[in-house]
């Protein structure tokens, strides 16, 4: 345990306070791979497809792999949908949200936009556009984003497509989570 704060607001707190709140943040961030792990493992209880959303987001993995993208769009894959859990209306940017320390601004806005670029696959079938994400053309992760979605996500719900074990995912996992590119906000402190 890194030490309890004293104060009952924070603008009243001292440097000793915020260095133990800075020891709170780095202990979270050591904790996150075995955290985002354990909620995909939480996805397999999901029996509504032909296989569970863990093993969907195994298959996008595989996928990605095998394809020689870079650890990150693979770690990526891994991860898109996390989130479903806990907002299936924005899952992604939930798991953009997690993961944005870690990943490019291109794979930051894929994952946020992954969602909404699925639907050209099934807007139809449920009154949505499909082409919603055409307003997204202009933008340096557009294309990106498509190629994602069919090639990674729309296809991996196939039960007889071999996964890749999570075992073989993990450690990529850990090296991407182990060196954030961008500082958590609440632990850089300015006076």
């Amino acid at each position: 345990m890194p030490g309890k704060m004293h104060f009952t607001r924070m603008d009243q707190g001292t440097d000793e306070d915020f260095q133990i709140l800075k020891r709170v943040h780095e202990d979270t961030l050591k904790q996150l791979p075995d955290r985002l792990l354990a909620m995909l493992n939480d996805l397999s209880g999901d029996q509504a497809y032909n296989l569970n959303r863990r093993d969907h987001s195994l298959q996008a993995a595989t996928r990605a792999l095998r394809d020689g993208a870079d650890e990150e769009l693979i770690v990526v894959a891994l991860c898109h949908d996390v989130g479903e859990a806990l907002g299936p209306m924005n899952h992604g940017e939930i798991a953009a949200a997690i993961l944005h320390p870690f990943i490019s601004e291109d794979n930051y806005n894929l994952l946020r936009y992954h969602g909404l670029f699925q639907t050209y696959f099934f807007g139809s079938h449920l009154g949505l556009d499909p082409n919603a994400r055409d307003k997204y053309k202009g933008e340096p992760w557009y294309q990106k984003t498509i190629d994602f979605c069919a090639k990674f996500d729309e296809v991996s719900f196939d039960p007889s497509y071999r996964n890749e074990a999570m075992s073989r995912f993990e450690p990529m996992l850990r090296r991407l989570l182990d060196k954030p590119r961008l500082p958590p906000a609440s632990v850089k402190i300015e006076r």
